[in-house]
């Protein structure tokens, strides 16, 4: 079987990774890491490189390297890959999961303890046995439990990103089954959650029995947990378990709402209902012992005196209320998006050329970009000097001369460095359209320490938007110490903006602040933090979030036409002109 390209790449990363857990040579660790970077940023069909054997002319690819790449791309397999990974234990790469040990101390506690597995390493940490190991000690100890908890906790839980495309799939499975009256996503999916546990599905048919035996032998089942007539559960070969809920037509719209919930919302409405003589379950609407007639949830809510709630707001957050009152959001979507802000090139951690962003861009509908690669600091992501920013500056000219309905805005991730000031003097900050500044250090200080230093960042004048505010990662790392309140008040008093990052690993502004925000008037940019093409497909996952974040087309930044938002960073003291080019219709 042949490889991909991201498969490859994967392999490449993972060598890297076992070669350093092995303790060998560091510099042969980072030859195949920067072989993986290399790829990533290889613009021909690599296939063809590989057939007409240009490999080793890559830059990053010796010949031994290309030799192996070879062999992954013809065959599928590498002996060299296989022998190496038998020889280290399968739970050194789980351990990499548990924040502050890596693959050094991985190794060294192998030497030192044997240990091969989380349970063993939970186990000499419960038995004090780090307290004595030199870079070790009780500190150390207790964040390697916490991480082991974390690891716990989240096991069973996945990215709404690594779901949601099976969940579509089952829907439009179910839908094609013979008798099948309708058929939805439901549950936290449905919802937009960012992280869930599971696949909730409803379906409506006449014939319960037929459709529960297409679901439980469906190709992607591994395994059936339960089978009956109204519900099915099977554990899928991604190992994430998928339930089917199967109602009559006629019960079809109350189940949908019921079994879209959130708990917590369906409470508060059943609890309005009853306020209004109304008894409500997944079954019906009943006064008396008459079920009120719904063809649709709008018709539901309808019938409880509320506008339509779409199902990201179902939180009881609020929304009730709002609804009764009819001051409901029109919330934002992703047509409403006109442009992509955050975006690393080849200049510094990016994959791609500004010019093959651009293509992209255009080609998705979008008016205008924003370039923020990596500032100074961050030399890990080739951060870019003065001159290489003003380098860059001279290549988007070039570009933006040569567009007329397109325009590219000249951006700088910038970090904010521990005393909360910004990456570049005065004099380089000056020359970009808009500044965002960002935390990628020193996450360890304490809650007043890291809100102090983001304010500060978010004083300064040069500052447009506050990247990833909380720093967290889903499923791997908390936010760090942070009164987010305080954040998000400091923005509002120095007009900043607030970035909803929608890489699936972050979606950081929280839904829940995103409604905080709002009400301070904090305007959003969702801003995909992408590194290669496949990035702008983030933003969809960014606009969800939005929408359970009650955003409406009026509070994203991004949504503004490319005249607006120039005008809005004129307004936070960029350089450049307003830029009013012809749009296309």
């Amino acid at each position: 079987m042949e490889r991909t390209k991201e498969e490859i790449i994967a392999i490449l990363d993972e060598l890297a990774l076992l070669l350093e857990i092995k303790g060998e040579n560091p510099f042969k660790s980072k030859a195949y890491a920067n072989a993986a970077r290399s790829l990533e940023a290889l613009d021909e069909d690599l296939d063809l490189v590989v057939r007409e054997g240009r490999l080793a002319t890559i830059k990053g690819v010796g010949e031994a390297i290309s030799k192996k790449i070879a062999e992954l791309a013809a065959t599928g397999e590498l002996k060299y890959y296989d022998d190496l990974k038998a020889t280290i234990p399968a739970g050194h790469f789980e351990m990499l999961k548990i924040p502050g040990l890596g693959p050094k101390k991985i190794r060294f506690l192998y030497d030192k303890l044997g240990i091969e597995t989380i349970g063993e390493l939970e186990y000499a940490c419960q038995e004090n046995r780090l307290l004595d190991l030199p870079g070790f000690g009780n500190k150390t100890q207790e964040k390697i439990l916490a991480g082991i908890d974390a690891l716990k906790h989240y096991r069973e839980r996945r990215l709404y990103t690594e779901v949601i495309a099976e969940a579509m799939d089952l829907r439009k499975y179910l839908a094609g089954q013979r008798g099948v009256f309708a058929a939805a996503i439901a549950g936290s999916l449905r919802r937009g959650n960012e992280v869930v546990k599971d696949i909730d599905l409803l379906a409506a048919t006449d014939d319960h029995s037929a459709l529960a035996d297409a679901f439980a032998s469906l190709p992607q089942a591994a395994s059936v947990i339960a089978k009956g007539d109204t519900k099915v559960s099977v554990t899928l070969r991604s190992g994430i378990n998928a339930d089917l809920r199967i109602v009559s037509p006629a019960q079809y719209p109350y189940a949908l709402h019921h079994f879209t919930g959130s708990r917590e919302h369906n409470t508060a409405l059943r609890g309005r209902a009853k306020k209004l003589g109304i008894k409500m379950n997944e079954y019906g609407l009943f006064r008396e012992e008459e079920n009120l007639p719904c063809r649709s949830e709008a018709d539901i809510f309808t019938a409880l005196g509320l506008s339509y709630i779409p199902p990201e707001l179902r939180e009881n957050m609020g929304e009730i209320e709002a609804a009764a009152a009819g001051l409901l959001p029109r919330l934002v979507e992703a047509a409403d998006m006109r442009g992509v802000l955050h975006i690393h090139t080849r200049a510094s951690d990016g994959a791609d050329s500004l010019e093959a962003l651009v293509r992209e861009a255009k080609r998705r509908g979008y008016a205008y970009i924003g370039v923020s690669d990596h500032s100074q600091s961050a030399y890990y992501a080739g951060g870019l000097s003065p001159d290489a920013v003003r380098r860059q500056h001279e290549a988007i000219d070039d570009i933006n001369s040569r567009e007329d309905a397109f325009h590219i805005f000249k951006g700088i991730e910038a970090d904010i460095l521990p005393d909360g000031s910004l990456d570049y003097d005065d004099e380089t900050l000056e020359r970009f359209d808009f500044v965002i500044a960002a935390v990628h250090s020193h996450f360890q200080m304490g809650e007043e320490e890291m809100t102090a230093r983001i304010i500060k960042a978010l004083a300064n004048p040069f500052t447009t938007i506050l990247a990833h505010p909380t720093g967290r990662l889903l499923l791997a790392r908390e936010p760090y110490a942070l009164d987010i309140h305080r954040v998000i008040d400091a923005a509002a008093a120095h007009g900043k903006v607030i970035e909803l990052n929608a890489n699936p690993l972050r979606l950081d502004l929280d839904w829940r602040h995103c409604i905080y925000a709002k009400k301070k008037g904090v305007k959003i940019a969702v801003n995909p933090d992408l590194h290669n093409l496949a990035g702008f497909d983030y933003m969809e996952g960014g606009v969800t979030i939005a929408r359970k974040g009650w955003m409406g087309k009026e509070d994203c930044l991004n949504c503004m036409e490319l005249k607006e938002i120039s005008e809005f960073f004129c307004g936070c003291g960029a350089p450049n002109k307003v830029i009013d080019k012809k749009q296309k219709s």
